[in-house]
């Protein structure tokens, strides 16, 4: 966490001890009646995945202004399970009172829009425009209070790259990988050349930052008509990134265990790095001191990820999570948060605070994380197109590349199997 953190905690408490005197008694679900008793004691469960910024002290600074309530904090082991319980139970019962999604999966979600809670509109302009417009039903309604966007840069390892005689400075390295994926993979064969060692840390993870950068991979944004298996520029990431695997990667699957050891074993030199991946960096690495951040990205700008929180409609405790989820991500929250996971802002307020701005990362050696992924989120021009069907067909596509990176299957057979999943599909 940087220092920083710490001269905001005041602020934060105070702003935790605002939303709930301006919203206690108020809020309700969808505008309803409901209100909230400041006195009655109350259990809030939220659930979420990955690393979200939520620390036991952010948590319990609200706990602290608001002392009827205790809150249950449950974090799903990845994404993927997460969304598993989300859909098996939305409507039903057995949801936390705030559910976090991610964007992949939101527009599954704004199927079953009428089964969440709508966010008050007056907080609707806390956030930037694509933010909301993703989670807005056709009615109008806003079903996602917004978290972090993913503004990508490039993580590497000083220590791997001075062993090939590589610069290790953030800005030599953010020159020396100026360019498109052709250069990223021309530096990386260069790396593996001079050490016999892995430059990047998997095919899938590489493939998520190219097909982020392209409008229409899977699905017709005009008809929703599934396009994936037919889409030439689908079909040339997939080559492009497992033709380098071949050579350059750890063939590790993202989010196993090898994986998350690799972080502390020098197992690969770089990673794309969007915000949220710092935190996930560092919890797995502490002892590891050479990790650094260079302000660049392979053809220009890419986002990965980003999230929401949701209150499902039929929880027992609906106004009462709506401000909790309010508090979670108003500016001075989502501050915090950047702070201690590099989750970083979607909130428009946030994004103009001079403490984001010259916000440093003490463990990836004072790295200038708020003005790098100020300028990264500043790069992006492509916000790709994520129909129904994305997340269901984007995971098959991992579980190919996995697939070809474990020797289960060369390319052309994963693919096979891929275009027959995705046959099916819809």
């Amino acid at each position: 966490m940087s220092s920083r953190a710490f001269r905001r905690s005041a602020i934060v408490a105070a702003a935790f001890g605002a939303s709930a005197l301006v919203l206690a008694g108020c809020s309700g679900s969808g505008g309803g009646s409901e209100t909230v008793n400041p006195d009655e004691p109350i259990t809030l469960t939220i659930s979420t995945f990955n690393d979200f910024g939520y620390t036991d002290a952010l948590l319990q600074q609200y706990m602290d202004e608001n002392p009827n309530v205790t809150i249950v904090h449950n974090i799903a082991a990845t994404s993927n399970d997460a969304r598993a319980n989300y859909f098996q139970k939305l409507g039903k019962t057995g949801l936390a009172d705030i559910e976090a999604i991610e964007v992949d999966w939101l527009p599954e979600v704004m199927q079953y829009a009428d089964l969440l809670a709508p966010v008050p509109a007056d907080l609707a302009s806390r956030w930037l425009d694509w933010k909301v417009e993703a989670a807005t039903d056709p009615d109008g309604n806003l079903i996602g209070y917004g978290t972090d966007i993913g503004p990508e840069a490039v993580c590497y390892r000083t220590d791997l790259l001075e062993a090939a005689g590589m610069p290790t400075d953030p800005d030599a390295v953010a020159e020396l990988l100026t360019g498109d994926w052709d250069t990223y993979f021309t530096v990386g064969q260069q790396y593996v050349d001079a050490t016999g060692k892995a430059w990047f840390d998997s095919a899938g993870a590489t493939y998520q930052g190219m097909i982020n950068q392209v409008e229409a991979t899977y699905e017709d944004p005009a008809t929703g008509e599934i396009i994936a298996t037919t889409n030439p520029e689908v079909q040339d990431i997939y080559n492009a990134v497992l033709d380098a695997s071949s050579t350059q990667s750890a063939h590790l699957q993202q989010w196993g265990d090898d994986w998350f050891a690799g972080l502390a074993n020098g197992d690969y030199a770089t990673m794309l790095c969007p915000g949220w991946m710092l935190g996930v960096i560092s919890g797995n690495a502490p002892d590891v001191t050479t990790w650094n951040i260079a302000n660049v990205f392979p053809g220009g700008g890419g986002n990965w990820g980003g999230s929401y929180l949701t209150v499902p409609a039929n929880g027992a405790n609906v106004a009462a999570a709506q401000q909790l989820a309010d508090s979670l991500t108003a500016p001075e929250q989502q501050i915090t948060a950047f702070e201690d996971a590099g989750t970083f802002p979607s909130q428009v307020d946030a994004l103009a605070d001079p403490i984001l701005l010259d916000s440093t990362n003490e463990y990836f050696n004072n790295a200038p994380v708020g003005s790098i992924f100020t300028d990264r989120a500043n790069a992006v021009d492509v916000v790709p197109f994520k129909g129904q069907y994305y997340f269901q067909i984007n995971d098959a596509m991992q579980q190919a590349l996995t697939r070809v990176e474990d020797g289960t299957q060369n390319p052309q057979q994963s693919w096979d199997q891929w275009v027959s999943e995705v046959d099916l599909i819809g």
